[in-house]
């Protein structure tokens, strides 16, 4: 009898060890893309791989465009830094070209990083689908490169580690809202001291978040850690204690923009959360059943995550928050599209993206053991950002293409009330 318990527990024993040392191979070496899907080649002309060169095409754009229609105007916000002179968020507004009704705005680069995908989506939507029925009866504002140091630095936050996403409003009461679960967090989020991806604290950096999970849920991490915060300037998600220039520049643009149009549709490009090279639809709650049923309209036949739902979190300071207050008189419709990159939806997904945020903000703020290690972390954090994958670029493009069409088809007939 003793023998045979003395030999179950050494077949637990060894299970046990046997699945630690699946995982850690698992976790080291995980990879969502998918090698099912067709690349179309022609999509991948619009993707850039540095901001200059973002820029420089969405530039050349914007002056094909000024010889097709009329009026139009672009301008240039010159972004002050400490160690670049050549920062710039980009605006170009194509007036309607005969009545005055709608206005569509598309933003790229409120994360810096993710600018890179929602450039080449402006881009692809400049070459594609701007034709003159579009334009007979809506405006166009571009907005690019909302965060260009962010963008040509790869990081989601500016050079003062403000997330625009997170800064964004029309009065400073945002910058009074607490996140306690943020706080608890503290010590797993923003450890201090040079980056190590040796450390065993790095090495199973899953069991301490996977243990923060039987604690609370990832549902209640998701909320405390990308809700935004504004009390702790060298975390991630950091919202600042002011508006930032940027910010203050389109609080200073759009109200004139915005004040001729009944109704404006805004989608702000965002990678990053979500199913591998997958467009979501991710919002914060619609208070307004009316607006919450005009937007579902036009993204019929394709889910909405309201931000109402256990698995998703509600942010403070957005960008789309903020637009649908300059003109509180205009039916005003927002909509972020996340096209995902490491299945964040799932819980290992979202342990090596929590991670991978982690290190590149520690780095940024205490530095790296060494330039192996700063390159090995911030290819990572840019493949979460802006993967390499063909597949990945052509399905964002693909998928970009057909709901643009899609929606705006729906949004040139809507009835405006």
């Amino acid at each position: 009898m003793k023998k045979i318990l003395k030999i179950f527990l050494y077949s637990i024993l060894i299970i046990i060890i046997g699945g630690f040392i699946f995982f850690y191979i698992y976790y080291q070496t995980y990879s969502p893309e998918r090698d099912d899907i067709d690349i179309n080649k022609e999509d991948l002309v619009y993707f850039q791989e540095t901001y200059d060169e973002s820029r420089n095409s969405f530039l050349a754009d914007v002056a094909e465009v000024k010889q097709i229609f009329r009026n139009v105007e672009s301008s240039e916000f010159k972004v002050e830094s400490n160690i670049d002179t050549s920062l710039f968020m980009d605006l170009c507004y194509i007036p309607p070209q005969q009545n005055t009704s709608r206005l569509l705005i598309l933003i790229s680069g409120t994360h810096g990083v993710e600018g890179y995908t929602g450039s080449a989506i402006q881009q692809m939507f400049m070459t594609e689908l701007l034709n003159e029925e579009l334009v007979s009866d809506m405006g166009i504002l571009f907005v690019h490169a909302f965060n260009p140091y962010g963008f040509k630095y790869i990081r989601k936050a500016t050079e003062f580690n403000v997330d625009l996403n997170r800064n964004c409003g029309i009065d400073k009461s945002i910058f009074k809202n607490t996140n306690p679960g943020y706080k608890d967090l503290y010590d797993l989020l923003c450890p201090s001291g040079e980056v190590n991806r040796n450390s065993l604290h790095n090495q199973f950096f899953y069991l301490v978040a996977m243990w923060n999970i039987l604690k609370e849920s990832m549902a209640t991490l998701r909320q405390a850690v990308l809700q935004g915060q504004y009390e702790f300037p060298e975390g991630f998600f950091y919202g600042g204690k002011d508006f930032t220039p940027q910010t203050h520049a389109l609080q200073s643009i759009l109200p004139e923009i915005f004040e001729p149009y009944e109704s404006i549709f805004a989608i702000d490009f965002h990678t990053g959360y979500g199913e591998w090279s997958k467009l979501h639809l991710f919002s914060n709650p619609e208070k307004n059943e009316s607006i919450k049923s005009v937007t579902e309209s036009l993204f019929e036949g394709h889910f909405i995550d309201w931000g109402d739902s256990e698995d998703f979190y509600t942010i403070v300071g957005d960008l789309s928050g903020f637009i649908k207050q300059v003109n509180p008189d205009a039916v005003t419709l927002c909509m972020p599209f996340e096209f995902g990159t490491l299945n964040s939806q799932e819980t290992i997904g979202s342990m090596i993206s929590l991670q991978r945020m982690i290190l590149e903000n520690q780095g940024f703020h205490h530095g790296f053991k060494n330039k192996r290690t700063e390159r090995k972390v911030m290819h990572d954090f840019k493949e979460l950002y802006y993967p390499s994958s063909e597949v990945w670029r052509s399905e964002v493009i693909r998928q970009s293409r057909e709901m643009l069409n899609s929606s705006l088809a729906r949004y040139k007939q809507l009835e405006i009330e």
